[in-house]
């Protein structure tokens, strides 16, 4: 007899904003509205717990904010029969070790899984595994390389390696019926993936896995079927409430429901939503609001299917993003010194052959290392030292 495993999984949870108040009176239900019946229609839901749960102050130094939720926000994620979280994001160690430490227990004492960071390297790269009706389900989950991944030497995430996460997926394609990769990262507020991006996340899909989602841009991504196998670039946030963001891609994202079957076959749904616009909470899309997201979801999935178009909508990135990118190379930060640079009345510091030279240290891999191990050290030196 055929049997079958329904999942949901849903993008970035940071319970902060209005809904810190909405958790304090336990009003629950006006989070989580409408969605909360599909939360309850699946065999096992996850979301991507993109801060610590954690009541201490001890951020670490890292450009970005530091984010963190209070402990209590562990019911909202029982209210809405969460049964996993994926750990591996930018903002895990918000807090170091002692926050990380906090969630881990927070959640196992609630008997709610992770997955995609531990208290070393070894449990960072933990397969998590279910079985559902005799179908045995394997996750994977890890994250682009910032202050949160492990090096192998200390707590945090599950870095981005393909070397790594290669055998990661086929440890679990040899110990499961289905394979499903989680990957925290992408460019913020850009609605594609990169040409780099593409050819990893299809690389995985050689690798093992039966499908891909993708989350970290603040924004929702197109899909495409490589190999006949799903590939979900992003699903922007899923409850992430913001006072600079009331009504644009920030408020609006989508839930990928994966159907697998003892036979071999598996289906997906997508259910798009609104979530902390001028109602803080998650509502699913009315109708004039659903026909606009399925308009602009087909037109992601058709830059995504042309190489050329995804090319140039990256280059286009790179004009737009160049002069923020071309301050943090120069040595200075000053606003009115890059002014005078962009009018051509003032030269750049660095010349074009110093520029070769951080190019070829940046995109060389051996170079790279040395870079990245040599600024860390230099990092930890600062930390040390009175501020």
């Amino acid at each position: 007899m055929n049997s079958s495993a329904k999942i949901l999984i849903t993008g970035d949870f940071c319970p902060n904003g209005r809904i810190v108040d909405l958790i304090n009176k336990e009003y629950y239900s006006k989070i989580f509205n409408n969605f909360l019946p599909l939360l309850n229609a699946h065999d096992l839901n996850i979301t991507n717990l993109e801060c610590p749960l954690y009541s201490g102050q001890t951020p670490i130094l890292k450009s970005g904010p530091n984010l963190k939720s209070e402990p209590k926000s562990i019911e909202l994620l029982k209210f809405g029969n969460f049964h996993l979280v994926t750990l591996a994001n930018n903002h895990i160690m918000d807090h170091g070790a002692d926050g990380l430490s906090s969630t881990l227990d927070i959640c196992n004492n609630n008997n709610i899984f992770t997955v995609g960071a531990g208290i070393n390297f070894e449990e960072t790269q933990k397969v998590f595994y279910q079985t559902i009706n005799c179908i045995k389900i394997a996750i994977v989950n890890f994250a682009e390389n910032e202050f949160s991944t492990s090096d192998g030497y200390q707590p945090g995430a599950n870095p981005l390696n393909p070397v790594q996460n290669y055998y990661s997926i086929n440890s679990a394609r040899n110990n499961a019926d289905f394979v499903l990769v989680i990957i925290h990262g992408g460019h913020e507020y850009y609605q594609l993936p990169s040409p780099r991006m593409q050819q990893h996340y299809r690389f995985f899909i050689d690798a093992g896995a039966d499908a891909i989602i993708g989350h970290h841009t603040h924004c929702y991504s197109g899909y495409e079927l490589y190999k006949s196998k799903p590939i979900f670039y992003s699903l922007g946030n899923f409850l992430f409430d913001n006072k600079n963001h009331i009504d644009d891609m920030w408020n609006y994202g989508f839930a990928v429901s994966l159907e697998f079957s003892s036979n071999g076959k598996f289906n997906f749904n997508l259910h798009p939503y609104v979530q902390s616009g001028i109602i803080p909470g998650i509502f699913l899309l009315n109708k004039n609001k659903l026909e606009e997201f399925k308009e602009k979801i087909n037109n992601l999935n058709h830059q995504i299917a042309s190489p050329d178009i995804l090319q140039n909508e990256f280059l286009k990135l790179i004009k737009k993003r160049e002069r923020a990118y071309m301050s943090y190379i120069e040595p200075i930060g000053n606003r009115y010194m890059l002014a005078l640079q962009d009018s051509g009345l003032l030269p750049f510091l660095y010349s074009k052959k110093k520029r070769r030279t951080l190019l070829n240290i940046i995109r060389c891999e051996s170079h790279r290392d040395i870079l990245i191990k040599l600024l860390k050290e230099k990092d930890n030196e600062n930390s040390n030292s009175p501020q």
